[in-house]
């Protein structure tokens, strides 16, 4: 995990649920950006991350299900957050604070078998009790726990790179597309740009086509929070969520469409000094854009391998094991 940052989750999994509740909170604040592009967003506190607002420090970012229902997650971080006297000072006092919480959600209502089991206050509470320093679960846990991609079970995906200057950046994602994480030409996944998968045999390429003729309409939603430890400024912050994007289409097709709600954050720690030199600033930012969109397709990619079957949908690794066998995801729950 980038120093700066943890990540909880909290699972709603048992009879008639499939939900949950993700935080990534920074410890010290951090500056914060977000890029909104889907057509159905379900969102709150974004307009404060605009590099013209006053705001330039979040606490943290809550990414959970239950379409907009799930919102109310947030109000259990901030609750937590303000009974321990972090946010912004709105007063004299140390406790007069507004935390700020900015949060995305994906549509799983009704998941898990009853509309009305989602995500309230005490999921936030209890992710952000659960939020450590260790690299996160991914799979089906936290926000993702009822997330669906083209068919197939998606999930919370998670990845992390240093770039040559020590630089940090990861991704935490939530992969709950409308579109297909899966090429119909070869059965592999987009988000897989390394080979490190092998390719589908002819029967598990036909199990993964008739999953993805069983998509109907769907209502959705991929989201995710690129992290990283360097100094940036909101304006820097919101072109590293941009290219976030980037990296989620490389992941899934279709993207963007009305019935999605795509939303990417970036939360820089500053833990990292800001470079003096304009001409090398320039150059390790391009390096940071590069690699965050990267890393989000490798969230992606994370997402979709660690994915456990459940509630009638099955994994992309359920139905395809071969392409896993010898990995360590092999040892994942399919």
């Amino acid at each position: 995990m980038i120093e700066g940052f943890r990540i909880g989750h909290h699972t709603a999994d048992s009879a008639g649920w499939l939900t949950g509740t993700t935080v990534v909170l920074a410890t010290e604040g951090a500056v914060g950006g977000v890029d909104v592009r889907g057509g159905g967003p379900g969102t709150r506190e974004t307009d404060l991350l605009d590099p013209t607002t006053l705001v330039d420090q979040v606490n943290a970012v809550v990414l959970t299900g239950g379409s907009a229902y799930g919102l109310a997650a947030a109000d259990g971080v901030m609750t937590a957050l303000e009974q321990r006297g972090i946010g912004f000072p709105v007063g004299p006092e140390p406790h007069q604070v507004v935390p700020i919480v900015p949060a995305a959600v994906i549509f799983d209502l009704g998941r898990g078998g009853v509309f009305g089991n989602r995500p309230t206050a005490e999921f936030g509470a209890r992710a952000l009790d659960a939020a450590t320093a260790d690299d996160p679960v991914t799979g089906s846990v936290g926000a993702g726990t009822g997330a669906i991609c083209g068919g197939l079970r998606g999930g919370f995906g998670y990845a992390h790179t240093v770039l040559a200057d020590g630089t940090s950046v990861a991704a935490a994602v939530v992969v709950n597309a409308a579109g297909s994480a899966v090429d119909p030409a070869t059965g592999r996944l987009w988000s897989d740009r390394r080979g490190r998968l092998a390719t589908p045999r002819a029967d598990e390429r036909t199990a993964l086509a008739a999953a993805r003729s069983k998509t109907g309409r769907s209502l959705a939603t991929t989201i995710g929070v690129i992290l990283t430890d360097t100094t940036l400024t909101k304006a820097q912050a919101q072109k590293v969520a941009a290219v976030g994007h980037d990296g989620m289409a490389r992941a899934i097709a279709p993207l963007h469409s009305m019935t999605d709600g795509d939303t990417v954050f970036c939360l820089a720690s500053g833990r990292r000094s800001a470079v003096t030199d304009p001409v090398t600033a320039l150059s390790q930012f391009n390096a940071m854009l590069a690699a965050a969109s990267d890393v989000f397709t490798e969230a992606c990619l994370s997402a979709m391998v660690t994915a456990a079957t459940g509630d009638g949908c099955a994994s992309y690794a359920a139905l395809a094991p071969s392409t896993v066998a010898g990995t360590s995801w092999a040892r994942q729950p399919a």
